[in-house]
């Protein structure tokens, strides 16, 4: 009768140690997600900086593309009239 409740009080504590270890993966993973996208959308947001000063005098409009998590994201001229009339 001893190790049958050692047994169950054993799995209790390794169930709640297993869970603890999970989630403290989990955010893990997720810290770094953010964190390598961070750098990315600060590549993103200087890239498009830079061709808009670049291009400050140019009459067409300009659209620069970035990734976010994979996805292409476009992003629009914000000198662009189209949307201002």
């Amino acid at each position: 009768m001893l190790f049958l409740v050692g047994s169950v009080a054993s799995a209790w504590i390794m169930k709640t140690i297993v869970q603890k270890v999970a989630t403290a993966a989990v955010l893990a993973i997720l810290a770094f997600a953010v964190f390598s996208q961070r750098t990315a959308l600060q590549d993103c947001a200087d890239k498009v900086r830079d061709v808009y000063e670049l291009s400050a005098d140019a009459i067409e409009p300009e659209d620069t593309e970035c990734s976010f998590f994979g996805t292409s994201i476009g992003i629009p001229d914000p000198r662009s009239t189209d949307d201002n009339e």
